[in-house]
């Protein structure tokens, strides 16, 4: 896939309308992880640099369309420095802007036009502008009018980060180091089914953990007590192993679990196989057993691709052994040279950072549905209408 992208773009003294990724946790106004913020620097400075007059588009939460001041963007604009504009749709500060100028737009997503992908917002949203640039590739599988409609009015290109995203995603697709591994976690088996097929026809080995383990565990007849599974999709979860054995891909699924009586962050934990969990039993974590054959299995990869969780590994340190296993596995074979190592969602992202292991990993995407709508091979309408 090639994409327009701003490298020899002739930027200064430009209108550039910036869409960049800022959707951050944010807790008593304070930016508790500012990743996807730090990965956007390379793009501004560049354009920046190159004597653009830059506006930042960016969203936060699930405002509805509607003016929300609990998603506001003040904290993210003055952890950045940049002064904020307090509606996206303003204009009259373009008059004073100067050559590598910066400013931060209010939260795009307070007008309901955004997630329409309304054309008359769009084209508002766009006016003055001369070139519109996307580097926010976790909301790139969006048709949204910060994504696709702005760039069906301005000249529009790719950003680093995007570009960078998509380079490196689409070479372990197209052309991984083998044996590739997978490993695919979090809650629902039905929104993963096209992601779980495409990656069991890519994959050697794919690891099914977390409650999307347990559902498949519960299909192949194992005992899940009172936890987080999908009865409905015993079928579904069958097919795809059936699937995966019609391509060739042997798939690992939970051999036991970390249970408790209670769902709650300081629960006394119980480490029990499938034949052993009661009816009262609440799966939280993967097993021992489990993480220890998930550990070796990563060992023997020369590919590990890595989306979500096992476990609650917010909840430190009783539940976040599954994950904070996998995780010092994949960092450590990558810091050896034997490993390339894709991680992507915001679970994910976040176990790596409270183990310190975020710049061991040979890759870490800012994207989680993107990442995961990829992978699986769909067209990303935001990253589309990019291409040369």
């Amino acid at each position: 896939m090639k994409l327009r992208t701003i490298e020899n773009l002739d930027v200064r003294g430009k209108y550039v309308l910036l869409r960049d990724d800022f959707n951050v946790q944010i807790v008593d106004g304070q930016i508790t992880d500012p990743f996807r913020i730090e990965q956007s620097m390379p793009t501004i400075n560049a354009l920046r640099a190159a004597g653009a007059r830059i506006a930042i588009l960016a969203h936060r939460g699930r405002p509805k369309g509607t003016r929300n001041m609990e998603y506001t963007l003040q904290p993210i604009a003055d952890y950045m420095g940049l002064k904020l504009i307090p509606d996206c749709l303003d204009k009259d500060f373009m008059a004073d802007m100067n050559d590598g100028d910066v400013v931060l737009m209010e939260n795009v997503r307070f007008y309901a036009g955004e997630e329409q992908n309304d054309p008359a917002f769009a084209a508002e949203l766009a006016r003055g502008f001369d070139i519109f640039v996307n580097d926010a590739f976790a909301v790139s599988h969006r048709a949204h009018a910060s994504t696709v409609g702005v760039a069906e009015i301005l000249p529009s290109y790719a950003g680093t980060l995007l570009a960078s995203e998509i380079d490196h995603l689409s070479a372990v697709m197209e052309n991984p180091k083998r044996p590739l591994l997978s490993i695919v976690a979090g809650s629902k088996v039905s929104t993963k089914i096209g992601v779980l097929k495409a990656l069991a026809k890519l994959s050697d080995t794919l690891i099914i953990g977390g409650a999307l383990g347990t559902t498949f565990n519960y299909a192949t007849g194992g005992l899940v007590g009172n936890s987080l599974y999908e009865a409905d999709q015993k079928d579904t979860a069958l097919e795809i192993l059936e699937f995966a054995r019609a391509n060739n891909c042997q798939v690992l699924l939970p051999l036991d679990k970390g249970v408790a009586k209670v769902f709650e962050r300081d629960a006394i934990r119980t480490n029990k196989d499938f034949t052993q969990i009661e009816e009262d039993d609440i799966i939280i974590d993967a097993g021992e057993q489990t993480t220890e054959r998930d550990v070796a299995a990563i060992r023997n990869a020369a590919t590990v691709i890595w989306n979500g969780t096992v476990g609650m590994a917010e909840w430190q340190p009783t539940w976040s052994y599954g994950s904070f296993a996998l995780a010092n596995a994949i960092a450590e074979q990558t810091r050896a040279g034997k490993l390339e190592s894709i991680v992507g969602g915001g679970d994910t992202v976040a176990a790596l950072e409270a183990c310190g292991l975020k710049d061991d990993i040979t890759y870490v995407s800012t994207g989680g549905g993107a990442f995961l709508e990829f992978i699986e091979g769909r067209t990303l309408p935001g990253i589309a209408i990019l291409e040369k």
